[in-house]
């Protein structure tokens, strides 16, 4: 096995490792890989072909960081729960029993690791007629919060958490309350959503025209808009927050497989998947970095390597283990696989390639032709060993071969997670940042992480000097600008935000051309972004066939948005007031409490910044177990707080009091409970801050040892990250849809 990162190993301990009851790691990467290969290779047994053999190749592919499945494979293969799968669409049909029937079809495929994509558009409009009761109907978006509130509860096999689509089309007359529904960012946190869009739709845009409203319980029309103002609408909105997507769906139809079963309303939660109601489907990407030879791509290897993916997909539907029964009967019928890949971004660069050029574009689309073609030669001789999947018949597919294993074969899936076990950039995405600050917090150190392939151009060029890492940390991670680098290796080394959004729609529309499904690719656009920057790459997208498209324009979705009342002329005025946590400095003084309670011995820590109260850790004297779980939440919660501007004497009032099973009577008063005994602990602190103002960190390490996090510093406000990782601390970047921690891998897309 090829050596890991450190950034893997940490995300393979923390998501993906097995780990017993205590929550305890008892298995290696290697095992996992192990694990993995073993139970995807038993599908061959039931084709009467070589388990062993299978066994190696799959190890040999993953173990090699050549190619790696979804998460929920790598996660739950041989395990009992066996769910592999990461895409679902459920279908919702205009009823309360189907309404809260998906709603439990969801829970249970969140449960199991999955994300759920819906359409919402069959749903009666608010307002509308309810002849069981004789009230009147609250419309789509009321019950999305009932979806939302449900994901909520459920955190994804323990391990991700929930992620959906939402989807109404743009005929639904509830539309215009649609594309505004995630205004407020506090509403529909587990949602992503997108408009359903027709070429008619699109059609009347450009020439200014109205379009009708259509009820979807009489199929009537009840009204009408102008097409041009609501996709301005939509614009401002993405615009200003970042949605609502466009899925353009006539595109999405005309390429679907298997018209003669149904058509396609909806996708999985980043838009890469369309899937036909009750369908699943299980993904997996190739790091294209490890085929570069030279200055070319390795073919022959790269060949063999989809031929095993396609064999490892196809494997997975068997191996599956589906949460619902119409699941399976429609995902067994079929058998829709995605094969994308990940490290793009390295292999251009390894190639001398910029990202942003023609010949970055021809070399997509050379590339996933490729891996397309041979995919499919590869479901090709599947079909013919195993059967083709049993609506062959009437599918696309039936006259063009004489057989095929699965209706699609190629997705670009976001790979956050994935990509960092890989070790490679993430999806189709360029570089985020070449250089960023790396706070090795116990240490008090500060390290310059540099992309590996930039510091060896680097130091082979002479150029590199830990001054000059430093100098693009300050410069948001961009060499653009910067003297010391060359003018030719500028051009090569650009990130995310360096790059135009058209040259990102291109792209995307590059590898959509040989892709069956669809490509998950943020567009992604620096915060002075104009509204009409945003129109022309919605535009540009549905111009050059992609089937959908997501714009973020950084700095336009704060991580947390508070509303407070402005008292001006005696009026009360709502001011949306965006907190962004404070970094952690180097070093940070504080002092550690002992607490007596019901449990044993609690040590609090409180650490300060310059600004006052900053971080509180707690921990039980007997380590380990639930209790120290939900010790370490609460001191994270704590400390994410306090580093938001939320005063400790608020934080107080919301602790003390808990009570809990074993309160203690001391002889300080009685301690209700660990929550309770943090609050007591935090008010004394403050009380006698003074006293402790002088203690020094060495005193904390005593106590607690801090993980080190990852931090991208940003030289102000406009251009910083997206959030702080709820997990670690650290900030979050936004590629392929989703929010991702680049040292943890947590995502807000599972």
């Amino acid at each position: 096995m090829v050596e890991l990162t450190e950034n893997a190993l940490r995300v393979l301990k923390k998501r993906y490792l097995l780990k017993d009851e205590n929550g305890n790691v008892i298995e290696t990467p290697d095992e996992m890989f192990r694990r993995v290969a073993h139970d995807i290779a038993l599908a061959d047994k039931k084709y009467g072909e070589d388990v062993k053999k299978t066994e190696e190749e799959f190890y040999e592919i993953m173990s090699n960081l050549l190619f790696i499945p979804n998460s929920p494979t790598l996660m739950n293969a041989g395990t009992r729960i066996q769910q592999l799968s990461a895409c679902f669409v459920i279908p919702i049909e205009d009823s309360m029993e189907s309404i809260f029937e998906a709603v439990k079809y969801t829970a249970l495929i969140h449960q199991s690791g999955g994300g759920t994509g819906f359409s919402f558009s069959r749903i009666r409009p608010k307002g509308d007629i309810v002849r069981s009761t004789g009230g009147v109907a609250s419309g789509p978006i009321s019950f999305m919060k009932v979806f939302n509130s449900a994901t909520d509860v459920i955190k994804q096999g323990g391990r991700r958490r929930g992620a959906n689509m939402g989807i109404l089309h743009v005929t639904h007359p509830d539309i215009l309350d649609f594309i505004k529904c995630k205004d407020d960012l506090r509403e529909l946190t587990n949602f992503n959503i997108s408009v359903a869009v027709s070429d008619e739709f699109m059609e009347k845009v450009m020439k200014g025209e109205d379009y009708e409203l259509i009820n979807p319980r009489t199929k009537q029309a009840v009204g009408k808009l102008n097409a041009k103002k609501v996709f301005d609408m939509i614009i401002e909105h993405a615009w200003k927050t970042g949605e609502p997507g466009i899925i353009f769906l006539d595109e999405i139809n005309r390429h679907n497989p298997t018209p003669h079963v149904g058509e396609i309303e909806s996708t999985n939660p980043c838009g890469e998947q369309p899937l036909l109601p009750y369908e699943s489907c299980n993904l997996g990407s190739i790091n294209v970095s490890k085929f570069v030879k030279g200055k070319e791509i390795d073919w022959d290897k790269l060949r063999d390597v989809v031929w095993k993916s396609v064999h490892f997909l196809d494997n997975v539907i068997d191996r599956n283990k589906y949460p619902i029964d119409k699941i399976k009967e429609m995902t067994l019928a079929n058998r829709k696989i995605g094969l994308g890949i990940m490290g793009f971004a390295d292999l251009l660069i390894q190639l001398g390639i910029p990202y942003n050029s023609e010949e970055a574009l021809k070399m997509a689309e050379r590339l996933m032709a490729f891996i397309q073609n041979e995919g499919r030669l590869a479901s090709v001789e599947l079909g013919k060993r195993r059967g083709s999947f049993p609506n062959f018949k009437g599918s696309i597919w039936d006259g063009k071969y004489e057989a095929m294993r699965n209706a699609t074969v190629t997705t670009i899936a976001p790979t956050g997670t994935i990509s960092i076990i890989a070790g490679c950039s993430s999806g189709i995405e360029p570089l985020f940042a070449i250089s960023f600050v790396r706070n090795v917090l116990d240490k008090g150190d500060k390290l310059y992480e540099v992309n590996p392939y930039f510091e060896k151009v680097a130091r082979e060029l002479g150029f590199y000097s830990e001054e000059l890492m430093k100098k693009i940390a300050d410069n948001n991670g961009s060499v653009q600008g910067i003297e010391e680098v060359p003018p030719g290796i500028q051009r090569i080394f650009v990130t995310a935000l360096d790059i135009s959004p058209d040259w990102h729609v291109r792209m995307q529309a590059a590898f959509q051309k040989y892709t069956d499904n669809a490509t998950s690719k943020t567009i992604n656009l620096r915060e002075e972004a104009t509204v009409e920057d945003v129109r022309n790459a919605y535009l540009l997208a549905y111009k050059l066939k992609c089937k959908g498209i997501t714009v973020y324009r950084y700095g336009s979705r704060p991580e947390q948005v508070l509303v407070v009342k402005d008292e001006k002329n005696g009026q009360k005025k709502e001011k949306l007031i965006k907190p962004r946590p404070r970094p952690r400095p180097p070093v940070v003084h504080g002092v550690t409490r002992k607490v007596e309670v019901g449990c044993g011995n609690l040590y609090v820590t409180m650490n300060e910044d310059e600004y006052g109260l900053f971080e509180v850790f707690a921990r039980l004297g007997k380590a380990g177990g639930c209790a120290d779980a939900q010790l370490e939440a609460v001191g994270r919660l704590i400390s994410l707080c306090l580093r938001s501007g939320v005063g400790p004497k608020e934080i107080i009032k919301q602790l003390k009091g808990i009570r809990c099973p074993n309160p203690l009577l001391t002889r300080g008063g009685t301690i209700l409970s660990c929550p309770d005994a943090i609050a007591k602990a935090i008010e004394d602190h403050i009380k006698g801050r003074e006293k402790f103002q002088t203690a020094r960190l060495d005193k904390f390490e005593k106590a607690e040892k801090i993980e080190e996090s990852v931090v991208v510093k940003m030289p102000d406000e406009k251009t910083a990250p997206v959030g702080v990782c709820p997990e670690c601390g650290s900030p979050l970047v936004y590629e392929e849809g989703c929010k991702i921690c680049k040292n943890c891998g947590y995502s807000t897309c599972g």
